[in-house]
C-alpha cells in the first residue's frame, strides 16, 4: 500500500513546463552566448520555476539542452525522465516536431490536429512565448523548428492512455499550469474526457468505463469494443457519467457500459459516484435492511455479502448501479448497461 508522505506534498512540473524551459535554453545556444546551466521560465498563472540544463549540445546550425523532469509527490509514470529539446531554422515562425519518445496524433478529438505532434496547446503557447523573447534578445529572426524528445519515452507511453487515444509512437507533452499537483484527481479525470472526446470524434456508438483491469477486460470482450471505446473510469464514475451527460447535441455516444467488481459497483448501486476506499464505503447497515439480514450489516466486504446472499444479490448491485447511472445520464439520450464480475473475472451480475 503506498503511504502518503509526511507533510505537505511536493510539487513537481509537468512535461510542458520542461520543454519550455528546454527551449528557452537551447535558443540561448543558437543564437546567444551559449547554453547556461540553470534556466528559470514564466508559468501561465506567473510562477517563476527555476530548472538545472542537462545534455547541453550545440553544432552547426542547432543546439539542444535537456531538462530531467520531477513530478515532486505525484506518483507520474514521466517523473525522472529526460525532456529534450533541439532548436534550428525553420523555413518561416516556429515549427513543431516530434522527437524520439514523443507520439504523434492519429485520431480525431484531441486539440491537436491528426499528424501534429502530441505537443498540447498550452505547452506549445509556452515554447512560442520563449522564442519571441529570445528573438528580440538576440535579434534574430523567430523562425525555428521545435524537436521534442523523451528517450524512452515510446515505452513509458505503453503504460499511459496514449495508444488508446491514438497517439502514436510516444507520449504527450502536457500541461495547462505547468504545474503538476500531487495525487491529483483533476488529470485523471481529464483523462476521461479527453477519452470521450476522441471517442465522440471517431463516431463510437457504444464506449464502457471500468473500474479495474480484470472488468476492462471482460466488457470490452463481451461486447467486442475497440480500445478507444474503453475509458480508464477508475474510480471516477461521476467525472465519466458528468461529462458524458452534457454532451453536445448529435453527439455520436448512444451506449454507456460500467463494469466492475461487487464491490466498487455496490458502492456505485448505493449512490456514491467516487468508488475509491478513501472516499466512499459500502454502507452495510442499508444493505441489511434493504435484505431483511441483520447479520449483513457485521459484512466486511461486498463479496462476502454477495456469499451471504447468493447471485441475486450481484443482480440488484447490477440493476441498482444502472439506475444509479442512469439518474446522472438522465436527458442525455445515453442508454446505460452494466457488468458486475468477482475477482476471477466471472460475470455475476448484469443488467
Amino acid at each position: 500500500m503506498t503511504r502518503k508522505p509526511e507533510g505537505e506534498l511536493r510539487r513537481g512540473w509537468t512535461t510542458g513546463a520542461c520543454a519550455t524551459a528546454a527551449t528557452k535554453a537551447a535558443l540561448a545556444g543558437l543564437w546567444g552566448d551559449g547554453i547556461p546551466a540553470r534556466v528559470s521560465i514564466v508559468l501561465p498563472k506567473g510562477e517563476v520555476p527555476e530548472f538545472e540544463v542537462v545534455d547541453a549540445r550545440v553544432g552547426a546550425g542547432w543546439a539542444e539542452a535537456g531538462i530531467v523532469k520531477d513530478a515532486g509527490d505525484d506518483p507520474d509514470v514521466t517523473h525522472g525522465v529526460t525532456v529534450r529539446v533541439r532548436v534550428e531554422a525553420s523555413s518561416g515562425g516556429v515549427v513543431f516536431a516530434a522527437g524520439e519518445g514523443v507520439g504523434t496524433v492519429t485520431k480525431p478529438g484531441l486539440p491537436i490536429g491528426i499528424g501534429e505532434p502530441a505537443i498540447n496547446p498550452v505547452p506549445r503557447s509556452m515554447m512560442d512565448q520563449e522564442v519571441a523573447a529570445a528573438a528580440v534578445a538576440y535579434g534574430a529572426a523567430p523562425d525555428v523548428q521545435i524537436t521534442v524528445s523523451v528517450p524512452g519515452g515510446a515505452q513509458i507511453a505503453l503504460k499511459t492512455w496514449n495508444p488508446r487515444l491514438g497517439i502514436a509512437g510516444g507520449l504527450s507533452i502536457l500541461g495547462t499550469t505547468g504545474i503538476v499537483r500531487p495525487f491529483s484527481c483533476a488529470a485523471w479525470i481529464a483523462s476521461i474526457h479527453r477519452g470521450i472526446d476522441v471517442a465522440r470524434a471517431d463516431g463510437l456508438t457504444h464506449v464502457a468505463g471500468c473500474t479495474g483491469n480484470t472488468s476492462e477486460k471482460v466488457v470490452q470482450e463481451m461486447f467486442a469494443l475497440p480500445d478507444h471505446a474503453m475509458l480508464d473510469m477508475g474510480d471516477f464514475a461521476g467525472g465519466l457519467l458528468k461529462y458524458l451527460a452534457k454532451a453536445p447535441d448529435g453527439q455520436s455516444i448512444a451506449h454507456l457500459t460500467i463494469g466492475g467488481g461487487i464491490g466498487k459497483m455496490t458502492k456505485l448501486a448505493q449512490g456514491a459516484i467516487d468508488l475509491h476506499s478513501g472516499r466512499s464505503q459500502v454502507d452495510f447497515d442499508r444493505l441489511a435492511a434493504q435484505y431483511d439480514r441483520p447479520d449483513v450489516a457485521g459484512a466486511n466486504t461486498a463479496l462476502q455479502v454477495y456469499d451471504m446472499l447468493g447471485a441475486g444479490f450481484a443482480e440488484d448491485v447490477a440493476r441498482d448501479a444502472k439506475a444509479a447511472a442512469e439518474r446522472l445520464l438522465d436527458g442525455s439520450g445515453v442508454a446505460c448497461s452494466t457488468v458486475v464480475i468477482d475477482r476471477a473475472g466471472t460475470v455475476i451480475g448484469r443488467a
